[in-house]
């Protein structure tokens, strides 16, 4: 998903408005939201382009990153151009125009444009020293409807247990790295930015051991699976979040977690699919059910069946309102629309067919 333009995905100019962008995604999450196509995974997969293009675009602060990355040529089908101008800095020197500092952009291999892509698209943004995860759940539709608990495994990062987060071997000595003279930063001109990155010989710390830790390999933190529970709120619809305080991952070893954001992606139900906080469905009746009324049971949310009077002469596509068994949320409650569908018979019997006959007759008759 790095590689694409957040703006042709939503189909808007680089110089759209907030609320251009907020327009633009609502067309489009109706339009591929996999409650509206159901079993189609195509759509499934635009819908998250969608989802995604908008977290960034409509975050202030992910959109200037995202744009100053952009103009690096960052989203160009071609490989990352290779810095200009002098090469790694090994002074305190004057910074480019717009000087990005390394601490808030991890920039990896890829020539200065590497790991910030995790930072924009929603798996690493590293705020004020802390670095705060996002992830994207998807939930049952009843859970969401409901409020409840799912739980999450997520890969984070923590500081090794056996270095203590130095990436030095126990009894190791340990020297001021001679690649960066103790910074933790090297400095790379590129066009009008001058673009700092973590130096690659002692990631970042400034020094290094002359014998690494076994356990990470000098890396001073390693990768673990976490798990998580998470609580659903009552009525949470797809693009919701959460927060969830301590629950992220390190910036850097031995400073404390950020926290964790999470974005809710609701599963679509086969039954019920929702209007707002109204639940609507559908139930089928045949035809004498239609023309000479009927009672029916008609399932509702909570999984209890709630008998549903159908009058007399009632026509397809008719709607029924069922008082406060829609969702719940903030205090305010919906309702349960149930639309009739009438079943025609397929094929008639002889005896089936005759007394149709006499009631067409006796119909045009009363006419």
């Amino acid at each position: 998903m790095a590689g694409r333009d957040f703006y042709q995905v939503l189909g808007v100019p680089d110089s759209a408005t907030a609320e251009e962008i907020k327009k633009a995604y609502r067309k489009l999450a109706k339009q591929y939201h996999p409650d509206a196509n159901p079993d189609n995974t195509a759509a499934s997969e635009r819908f998250k382009e969608i989802s995604e293009a908008n977290t960034v675009l409509s975050d202030a602060a992910k959109r200037k990153q995202y744009d100053q990355m952009r103009r690096l040529g960052a989203f160009t089908s071609g490989p990352p151009r290779r810095p200009r101008g002098p090469g790694p800095s090994a002074g305190g020197g004057a910074p480019g125009p717009e000087e990005m500092d390394g601490a808030e952009f991890d920039l990896g291999n890829l020539g200065g444009l590497g790991d910030i892509f995790s930072s924009i698209f929603g798996r690493n943004r590293r705020e004020e020293g802390r670095s705060d995860m996002e992830a994207v759940v998807e939930v049952p539709f009843r859970v969401a409807a409901l409020g409840g608990k799912v739980p999450v495994t997520l890969p984070v990062t923590e500081s090794c247990k056996v270095c203590g987060g130095s990436g030095a071997a126990p009894g190791a000595k340990i020297s001021t790295c001679p690649e960066c003279n103790g910074r933790g930063s090297v400095t790379f001109g590129q066009g009008g930015f001058a673009v700092s990155r973590p130096c690659p010989r002692c990631r970042g710390k400034g020094k290094i051991p002359s014998q690494v830790c076994g356990n990470c390999h000098g890396a001073g933190e390693v990768r673990i699976d976490r798990n998580v529970m998470i609580t659903v709120p009552s009525g949470t619809e797809t693009g919701s979040k959460v927060r969830l305080s301590g629950q992220g991952t390190s910036n850097r070893p031995g400073e404390p977690p950020g926290d964790l954001v999470v974005t809710f992606q609701v599963q679509p139900d086969r039954f019920f699919r929702r209007d707002g906080l109204d639940l609507i469905c559908e139930v089928p009746i045949n035809l004498a059910q239609a023309v000479m009324g009927t009672r029916l049971r008609v399932r509702t949310l909570e999984g209890k069946k709630v008998l549903l009077k159908i009058p007399a002469g009632t026509q397809p596509g008719r709607k029924f309102r069922i008082k406060g068994l829609g969702m719940e949320k903030g205090g305010r409650r919906g309702d349960q629309l149930v639309t009739v569908q009438v079943e025609l018979p397929a094929k008639l019997s002889p005896e089936q067919e005759e007394a149709f006959k006499k009631f067409a007759e006796a119909a045009e008759l009363a006419h």
